[in-house]
């Protein structure tokens, strides 16, 4: 049985020959190593012990439920189940869908998901950034900062509807270019088609890739790539010259001080003092008014440029052009979804803004920056700090909304702010209510800290800092003021706790709002990235073991019993309180005592 890992970097050693063509894939669905890496990267995700439209979660994974699955994969019998729907709300009051697999759909779809992006993730575009390895919203909001400079308009794309509007004819047509196994082909089709249950009703489907399927991310960037070729070439067509022509006025402003400097030099041992000084100013005069001029000529007609970064189905594109040339892109972009993807661009997000004005990307206010101050440099001249290079900022409103929407700010007459108490954290303990608010504090700083303005989160912290001492005076039935003292250690808020090692203090977060712009793991995605995958864990080496970890038989199959987390367990029963001795959410047991278990029957 091959080793995943080797079989992967094969077919992506493969997939970097321009015209090559993958044939017998469905094979590797055969491989169990395949389904116990998946399980166990599917193992931390939250969503592992929700169910789908039936009972099956991850508890009480066992080897014979691969083989049962392998089996069905053998002979083509395997029929996905339709996605569960739920709607989860946006951060404009509307809702999004989401459809939830059961576990052992996800198991199949995540080993499909790994053959597929080791033979398309070589070929993506370098501007694509969503659900990929090692992209993030933050490197593509650093692209564009970088490489926006001197931009004239922005294009704000945005595609209507687009996972719920995905043609499967389209997408399957974009897979056979190259893969040649029509099993492979038809498993794919089955996920498209599987459909979907809401309120007890089987719905079909006939576009779409279902949000919430684990394989969903990685064929709408299969299905985007075109798009992302189609601009490549575009901007090939459409960037013209190598650099901008040279402004006369600045240029003749320079060669005149240039002569006034030479004369002089000249005249200087012949000079009063008085004439001396006219003459330094003169020259003073004439830098200032310099300074106040472009070096090249920005309206160059010989001169274009075309940029372009998408995340998910949201893209940014930065023309160096006019007006009008913008609304051209637009128009053959627009085209160009319709008749080959058979998309629709939103007209009410689809926009052409000025780039002295604010386009919204990813949260983001991006615009580029017009200043005309000077700074003076180490050799005592002085120049301009950053015409025209784009800059990233905080939406005022963007962080008004997100103590509104955490319950944790009242917005009364005039505007007025007002933090409030949580009253759903009220019955939390101390030490949990502490973490949370430091939690989505540091959450908050950390997906803004690429913005100039990111200093203006002092007051989000603020707010959130007198809504948590607003939330333990609720709770202790006390004021704000006897709070403060209450929790003061060392002249900072905090919560004392006992550990095994004793005593311990956790403090209100001291996180400073200043800008950062290092990037230690793309973690700020709400979607994982797909490509870090785990080798062979403990837990599946116990699952492997053939022990049963509470009855010590050996030579017997297996079923993994899993919680949701340790929290939850009350330790009143003696296999509660060795998984919380152990610390781990998960115990190997055989199958009587996994159905003793379930039954209360174990202890």
């Amino acid at each position: 049985m091959r080793i995943p890992t080797v079989v992967l970097n094969r077919l992506t050693a493969k997939a970097k020959v321009g015209n090559y063509v993958f044939e017998r894939l469905y094979r590797n669905l055969y491989n169990k190593e395949f389904y116990l890496e998946a399980y166990a990267k599917l193992y931390g995700n939250k969503g592992s012990n929700t169910k789908g439209v039936n009972e099956d979660t991850i508890d009480g994974m066992s080897m014979k439920r691969i083989e049962k699955l392998i089996e069905k994969l053998q002979n083509q019998t395997y029929q996905p189940n339709p996605a569960r729907r739920v709607y989860i709300p946006k951060k404009d009051g509307k809702t999004r869908p989401l459809g939830i697999p059961t576990f052992e759909d996800k198991l199949v779809q995540e080993v499909v998901r790994r053959l597929l992006e080791s033979i398309f993730e070589p070929s993506f575009s370098a501007h694509s950034h969503g659900f990929r390895p090692n992209r993030s919203c933050h490197t593509a909001l650093k692209e564009i900062r970088n490489t926006f400079t001197g931009t004239r308009w922005f294009i704000e794309g945005d595609i209507k509807g687009f996972f719920n509007n995905i043609d499967h004819h389209v997408l399957v047509g974009i897979l056979r270019k190259r893969i040649h196994d029509e099993k492979l082909i038809n498993l794919i089709w089955k996920f498209l088609r599987a459909g979907y249950v809401e309120d007890w009703v089987f719905h079909k489907t006939y576009s779409g890739a279902p949000q919430g399927g684990i394989i969903s991310p990685l064929l709408s960037n299969i299905y985007l790539n075109e798009l992302d070729d189609y601009v490549g070439q575009y901007i090939a067509r459409y960037n013209k010259g190598d650099k901008r022509i040279h402004n006369s006025s600045y240029h003749n402003l320079a060669s005149k001080i240039n002569n006034r400097k030479e004369k002089n030099k000249r005249d200087w041992p012949t000079l009063a003092e008085e004439e001396k000084k006219e003459r330094l100013k003169g020259v003073k005069a004439l830098y200032k008014e310099l300074q106040s001029h472009d070096s090249k000529d920005l309206f160059d007609p010989n001169y274009r440029r075309l940029k372009y970064v998408r995340y998910a189905d949201d893209f940014l594109l930065g023309v160096i052009g006019s007006k009008k040339e913008a609304e051209h892109v637009k128009q053959d972009l627009t085209q160009f979804l319709q008749e080959q993807l058979k998309l629709e661009l939103s007209a009410e997000k689809t926009l052409i803004t000025h780039s002295k004005n604010n386009a919204r990307f990813l949260g983001y206010d991006i615009r580029v920056a017009r200043d005309w101050h000077r700074m003076k440099m180490p050799n005592g001249t002085k120049k301009r700090k950053f015409n025209y290079q784009t800059k990233l900022f905080v939406p005022h409103e963007k962080y008004i909304q997100k103590l509104v929407q955490l319950n944790a700010l009242k917005i009364g007459p005039n505007n007025g702010w007002k933090p409030i108490h949580r009253s759903y954290l009220v019955h939390n303990d101390d030490l949990e209510i502490l973490r949370t608010y430091n939690a989505e504090i540091e959450g908050y700083y950390n997906y803004y800290r690429l913005a100039s303005n990111v200093h203006v989160l002092q007051s989000f912290r603020q707010t959130m800092k007198y809504s948590m001492i607003k939330t333990y005076a609720n709770k202790y039935k006390s004021t704000v003021s006897k709070t403060i003292n209450k929790f003061s250690i060392n002249g900072e808020f905090g919560v004392r706790y006992e550990t095994k090692e004793g005593l311990k203090t956790a403090y209100f977060t001291l996180q400073r709002m200043e800008k950062n712009d290092e990037i230690k793991q793309p973690t700020v995605d709400t979607v994982e990235n797909t490509l870090i995958y785990s080798g062979r864990t403990s837990m599946i080496d116990r699952l492997l073991a053939e022990k049963c970890e509470w009855c010590a038989l050996s030579g017997v199959p297996l079923e993994m019993h899993h919680v949701h987390k340790l929290k939850d367990l009350q330790g009143k029963k003696k296999w509660e309180q060795r998984m919380i001795a152990h610390r781990r959410k998960t115990m190997a047991l055989c199958v009587t005592c996994h159905h003793d278990l379930h039954n209360g029957m174990l202890d």
